[in-house]
């Protein structure tokens, strides 16, 4: 057995998403066969970066089965090149920035923020959340985080819940203190805290952006290398205006958008059982298809994802319809994110 023979046998395993086998598209970077006496190892290095994705998953476990009667153990690492040197990348440990935006409030964009955010590390992934919502930073009251960031007057150390690390405009202003910052102030503490914040080695940065398209977003699509952006909507056709307009905004920043995912979509009574379509129905669904983008999943509206908000437990993490919903946009956010990478690791655009 050598490396091609190694190669061979991984010209078999095919990428679920690009259409290929994973040596075709260059997503082999290395492959290392040592012996010691009867026994061998063999190393493969895969150009796979999501971590935890089930599609990533799942191109491992073909690896593993495709070397499993070889006699040799198999050991396998993922990592994408990086064309920047680590001083020159803006968050270095850092592998996807997933930006979750929205064309106008209140369509649920930081609950769905908080509960991928907390779905992925659920999955086992190291996660940290940025909520960038200037005007309306709420996400230490969505997961109750009662500790504050520690710092050294140089860098910022932040809380963890959830197994999620956290930052919040929340944590820089006053309980009840009104945030009235023009587009330079934005820009500044936006940058600042990019620069100043320790996140440490993280699989998934979730970046909750404020509505619309203002100066923060300009700001992160500027400064931030993004993985991709999730488009948050509800099925009603003002919402759906409106999000169109968010993608406008990352199209013209040449940012992927890892697809459409919908909140409030259908509301089933515990009384009767009946489900009542309160927003309309499919237009999320419509929204991507039109734009040729790829649907997450629609979230429905439950008494749960409001009472999981306001007492700082993520809907995701407990069971039922509605947890289950937020899994698979999870599940879905994650694959979504490989697919960019392998893509970008490919060649392919």
């Amino acid at each position: 057995m050598n490396e091609a023979d190694v190669r061979e046998r991984l010209a078999d395993v095919r990428d679920p998403d690009l259409g290929d086998d994973i040596v075709s598209l260059g997503l082999v970077n290395d492959v290392a066969l040592t012996e010691e006496g009867s026994e061998g190892t063999v190393r493969v290095s895969l150009a796979l970066g999501a971590p935890f994705s089930p599609h990533e998953s799942a191109i491992a476990d073909d690896v593993r089965t495709a070397l499993a009667d070889t006699g040799l153990d198999v050991e396998l690492s993922a990592s994408i090149p990086d064309e920047l040197d680590a001083d020159e990348q803006v968050l270095p440990g850092v592998k996807n920035v997933i930006a979750v935006a929205s064309g106008k409030g209140g369509v649920g964009k930081s609950t769905m923020a908080v509960n991928i955010a907390a779905g992925l590390s659920e999955l086992g992934a190291r996660v940290g959340l940025f909520d960038a919502d200037v005007y309306g930073p709420n996400v230490p009251r969505m997961v109750s985080a009662e500790e504050r960031p520690q710092t050294d007057g140089e860098t910022i150390v932040p809380p963890e819940r959830f197994g999620v690390k956290l930052m919040s405009m929340d944590f820089l202003t006053g309980e009840d203190d009104p945030v009235i910052w023009r587009g330079p102030m934005v820009h500044k503490i936006i940058t600042q805290l990019v620069e100043d914040v320790e996140w440490g080695e993280l699989d998934y940065l979730v970046m909750d952006l404020p509505p619309g398209t203002g100066d923060t977003q300009l700001t992160i699509l500027q400064t931030l290398p993004l993985t991709g952006a999730v488009i948050v909507t509800t099925p009603q056709e003002v919402a759906l205006d409106d999000a169109v307009k968010g993608l406008r905004m990352f199209g013209k920043h040449d940012t992927n958008v890892l697809g459409i995912a919908e909140n409030m979509a259908g509301f089933r009574c515990p009384d009767c059982g009946g489900f009542h379509e309160i927003f309309g129905s499919g237009g999320g669904k419509a929204l991507a298809q039109e734009h040729e983008l790829p649907f997450l999943g629609g979230v429905p509206l439950d008494p749960a994802v409001r009472t999981g908000g306001d007492d700082g437990e993520p809907v995701v993490l407990d069971e039922g319809e509605t947890a289950d919903a937020f899994r698979v946009i999870v599940e879905n956010v994650a694959n979504n994110a490989g697919v960019v990478r392998r893509r970008g690791a490919s060649g392919e655009r």
